[in-house]
């Protein structure tokens, strides 16, 4: 009786023990790897389709039938069978942590496997402990999961896909949000542009990050398209301001000459955002205004990649629009007509044409405008029978104001860069031919999903192109009657 009673204690203790060790052993978790993968009810292929996972998607493995798994989906709360071929199981434990690193370093350049990158690098924090985490593995797995997130964003902002495409990057950025990846989407010229809210890169940049990694996080961090054109200019300003603190934090002369390339641009279009701001308020913008045009001299257009030659184009219309920040904005003197400014309604500067008989008080004419007006761009053609200036509507808007005298006295015309929604470019004075009805102009810009730049014989009162060209080497009257001055400070002859 008594040996009874020990055999039936030692099987009850034995099963307790094997029960607690079953219900301590993390559980099998999988990670699908690819899209349009089937729960089914049942370990056939004829079964019922209950889901379709896609590549990311993570489920717990629960059992194994034949050449299926039987899983558990938290997500959708249900249960099935998928193919054990479609899916990468994992245990989760730190022995192997770097495998699936080794996964995540083949995955994260491939275009198109973002969600299934986010997926294992969501695997691999999970397996990994935490001093591996807080050391040079964690930088990578974070830096992967930055670009990986930045990628797919810029992929769902794209206008130009096919339906299929379109379904399948949506289900893609349900993946990445279910593992904690967060979007924000704003809408820029008529369409509606998705970006990746950059935690991952914040974390590379407060850790033991090397010159290339936070490079990658700060270009990402302060992307100009993912800058909300409906913040406040208080809201703007300060948002400029810390986007170039993080951009100097980057040792460029540590990088690959591309990555450098893209800083220098980069920091071009900040620092011509931040002295349009100041100017704007009425502070001296001093090293802002030149640091544009220095960063924007460092790039090396030998080494552009194709990719980026769009974006110097870019950078180099957002230094044409704020160039005249560099030089002290007041009216050359001694000039038979002249031009002043003085304020009008609150926000307004008021620009007027005055010469020897009319002063400020009762100008020849006179134009309020809410943008800057840029008094050392004023030219006065060698007849005297019209005045260009330039007026910045926008940190990267700038018009060409032009003052003509006619019978009935003084007009003014406004020739911005494009006859569009003002988006980004610049038209600027390149010259006066002689004979008082022509002028040259350079104009840049893109808007509405296209780019231009020209250089154009123009007459002065119609504001029409007689001749224009891509190149200002192949018009004559460029390389006869261009100002000397425009040469030295144009970034249109880049």
């Amino acid at each position: 009786m008594a040996r009874a009673l020990v055999f039936v204690w030692t099987a009850v203790l034995i099963i307790f023990i094997v029960s607690s060790a079953a219900s301590a052993a993390p559980p099998s978790s999988a990670v699908v790897v690819q899209d349009h993968t089937a729960l089914r009810a049942a370990p056939r292929d004829s079964a019922q389709q209950q889901a379709v996972l896609w590549a990311g998607d993570v489920v717990e493995v629960r059992a194994e039938r034949m050449d299926y798994l039987q899983v558990w989906d938290h997500r959708r709360e249900r249960g099935g069978f998928v193919r054990a071929s479609h899916v990468r199981r994992t245990s989760l434990t730190p022995a192997e942590a770097p495998e699936l690193l080794s996964v995540v370093r083949f995955v994260r350049d491939t275009t198109g496997a973002e969600a299934l990158g986010i997926g294992l690098v969501a695997a691999y924090i999970q397996a990994a402990p935490a001093d591996v985490l807080n050391g040079i593995a964690g930088v990578e797995a974070l830096d992967a999961l930055g670009t990986m997130a930045d990628r797919l964003a810029r992929r769902a902002s794209s206008s130009n896909l096919s339906k299929p495409a379109q379904e399948r990057l949506s289900a893609h950025l349900e993946v990445a949000a279910r593992h904690g990846v967060k979007f924000t989407t704003l809408e820029r010229e008529g369409r509606m542009q998705v970006c990746y809210d950059g935690d991952a890169f914040r974390r590379v940049l407060a850790m033991q990050s090397n010159a290339e990694q936070r490079a990658r996080a700060v270009l990402a961090l302060t992307r100009q398209e993912c800058v909300d054109p409906d913040s406040s200019p208080l809201d703007r300003a300060r948002l400029d301001e810390w986007r170039a603190e993080v951009l100097d934090r980057v040792d460029a002369a540590a990088l690959p000459t591309y990555l450098r390339n893209r800083v220098h641009m980069r920091r071009a279009g900040v620092w011509s955002s931040i002295a349009y701001a100041r100017t704007r308020k009425g502070e001296t913008a001093g090293a802002a205004a030149t640091r544009p045009l220095t960063e924007l001299a460092a790039v090396n257009r030998a080494e552009l990649t194709d990719e980026d030659a769009a974006a110097y184009n870019e950078a180099a219309m957002r230094v044409g629009a704020a160039r005249w920040a560099a030089l002290p904005n007041v009216a050359q003197p001694g000039r038979r007509i002249g031009v002043a400014t003085a304020a009008g309604q609150p926000g307004e500067t008021c620009l007027m044409l005055v010469d020897e008989r009319r002063d400020a008080s009762n100008p020849l004419a006179k134009r309020c405008t809410y943008g800057i007006v840029w008094l050392n761009s004023a030219s006065l053609n060698r007849e005297g029978n019209t005045l260009a200036i330039s007026v910045q509507q926008t940190e990267s808007w700038l018009e060409l104001w032009i003052f003509r005298r006619t019978s009935e006295g003084w007009t003014l015309s406004v020739l911005p860069p494009a006859a569009t929604t003002p988006a980004l470019g610049y038209a600027e004075f390149a010259g006066w031919v002689p004979g008082g009805r022509q002028m040259l102009v350079a104009r840049e810009f893109r808007s509405e999903g296209r780019y231009r730049l020209s250089f154009e014989v123009m007459r002065v009162d119609t504001l029409t192109a007689e001749r224009q060209a891509g190149d200002a080497s192949i018009l004559g009257a460029f390389q006869r009657w261009r100002d000397p001055s425009w040469k030295r400070q144009t970034v249109s002859l880049r």
